[in-house]
């Protein structure tokens, strides 16, 4: 494991990354103890503050795991796909905060990966997946539901659909895509959409999982789509007109 002494403008990333690529490598393997601070920091040649602060990165990236005691020390950690999924909601939803996606962007990348859940969700979905998905229809048909339950509701709902496939991988690469990019397209549309045209679409497509129509739950995806792409013209068509009114507008 090396870094660049000549630069020193973050010394700590530099060692979290050694140590990040040696995991990855399968040079340092799961549970293998790591060196300890001092020997790391006469290893790369810095103080032990800059160690310290190099595997705190590490353990807030689930990489690392710290133990106590005379055994103790820091160790490669079993990183699960379920531990990575708060990292990639958070990437996910910077990414298209800070770098302002369209929302036609973020609609076309959320269904187009949901769809493809579909036929596997239909074929490998549990009962308790199933179960879910009814648990939050019943929720959304609620009439004093907030919108912000209402949205929640939304996203535990195809949550459920997307884990039905049995794929973990597929699940982290749409945690972003349901649990970010949704609630930014509900942040859009939820003034404007009809509550019972949401649920009956999502009654339908848990209806499609249930009997295993892998095809007429990706034709419910895509009524779902097109529904949201309109709401969003709806909602984006009236905020323009109310700035074209207003006496400021131009």
């Amino acid at each position: 494991m090396k870094i660049d002494p000549e630069n020193r403008s973050d010394l700590s990333a530099q060692i979290a990354a050694a140590i990040r690529d040696a995991i990855i490598s399968g040079r340092l393997i799961v549970d293998e103890r790591l060196p300890s601070e001092a020997e790391l920091s006469e290893q790369f040649n810095v103080s032990r503050p800059t160690v310290r602060e190099a595997l705190k990165r590490l353990a807030a990236q689930a990489l690392i795991r710290t133990q106590r005691g005379a055994t103790g020390g820091a160790f490669v950690n079993r990183l699960s796909f379920e531990d990575a999924y708060s990292q990639q909601i958070t990437t996910s939803t910077l990414l298209l905060s800070m770098n302002a996606v369209s929302f036609d962007t973020a609609c076309e990348a959320r269904y187009a990966l949901e769809r493809a859940c579909a036929p596997l969700s239909a074929k490998r979905r549990s009962p308790d997946h199933l179960a879910t998905m009814r648990a939050e229809i019943h929720r959304q048909s609620q009439p004093g539901l907030t919108d912000e339950a209402f949205c929640a509701s939304d996203v535990a709902f195809h949550r459920a659909l997307v884990d039905g496939a049995a794929n973990p991988v597929l699940s982290y690469q749409l945690a972003g895509a349901v649990e970010a990019m949704q609630p930014l397209m509900n942040m859009i549309t939820f003034t404007a959409r009809d509550r019972a045209a949401i649920v009956d679409l999502h009654t339908r497509i848990a209806d499609a999982i249930d009997v295993q129509d892998a095809r007429s739950a990706d034709n419910g995806l895509a009524e779902l789509e097109l529904y949201t792409r309109r709401l969003a013209e709806d909602v984006m068509a009236a905020r323009a007109a109310r700035v074209g009114a207003s006496p400021t507008g131009s």
